[in-house]
């Protein structure tokens, strides 16, 4: 209940501070006039932004938070229960993905807020500037739970920058687009966008999960649909008693 009723005052007062800038100005806008919009009290508004540009994007603090839970629950670490623990086969770039379609389908739910938004931006810099800060707040949170999640090496490292900044890159590309005609269906395009740089980074990670399982060993990976799929890798020659124990191995 608390939760709904934070998300629901920050919307109120997201909303309220959009239709005052776009109103009158935003440099004319007093905060004064956002907090009497927004039914709170001046000392309730500071308490809860720090600034005029903050109340702009408040409802990506609660995204933000939204995400990283998400992104939590399928960390190595996250151990629900004995009978739940973590899958080693979870395919981290899946997750990252998902967590990038609740992002985009959270603007989709607020269309007038991101419409009204999207166009204040394009009148004042310094919402824009704040923008990209919270744009890079979403890489860096990508980012991190790649590096947490995949084998730790090199490759994992930089492959964890350039994945997250391709799947902000492409989810800002094709938001501007949405936001320019909101008319369009471009879930699609996004999907098929994200499909796309899954492809070539599971690929790499299978490539490593079956290096490091060695001759003999049977690994699960996820396609790029979400099927799980065993891996084994064996010496030229092994019998089938050995081909089958393995992957017995691997789906008990």
């Amino acid at each position: 209940m608390t939760a709904v009723r934070t998300s629901h005052t920050h919307a109120q007062a997201v909303d309220a501070a959009i239709a005052l800038f776009s109103r009158q100005g935003y440099e004319q806008t007093t905060v004064e006039e956002i907090a009497d919009a927004a039914q709170v009290s001046r000392a309730t508004f500071f308490r809860r932004y720090r600034s005029k540009e903050d109340v702009v994007f408040a409802d990506h603090e609660l995204l933000l938070e939204e995400v990283t839970v998400l992104l939590a629950a399928t960390r190595p670490e996250a151990l629900v229960d004995d009978d739940h623990a973590w899958d080693p086969a979870t395919d981290p770039y899946l997750e990252v993905c998902r967590a990038a379609r609740l992002v985009f389908d959270h603007h989709l739910g607020q269309r007038e807020t991101s419409l009204a938004r999207y166009r204040l931006l394009q009148q004042v810099p310094t919402l824009r500037d704040r923008e990209l800060v919270t744009t890079h707040r979403y890489e860096r949170l990508f980012t991190r739970y790649l590096r947490d999640t995949l084998p730790a090496d090199r490759s994992s490292t930089v492959q964890s920058i350039a994945f997250s900044a391709g799947v902000v890159a492409v989810h800002n590309a094709i938001l501007r687009r949405w936001l320019r005609s909101p008319d369009r269906d471009l879930r699609p395009e996004l999907e098929e966008a994200l499909a796309e740089l899954r492809r070539g980074a599971t690929a790499d990670l299978r490539r490593r999960r079956e290096a490091s399982a060695g001759p003999g060993a049977a690994t699960t990976v996820s396609t790029t649909d979400g099927a799980r799929v065993v891996v084994v890798q064996v010496d030229a020659g092994t019998t089938p008693d050995v081909v089958a124990a393995a992957v017995r191995d691997a789906l008990t």
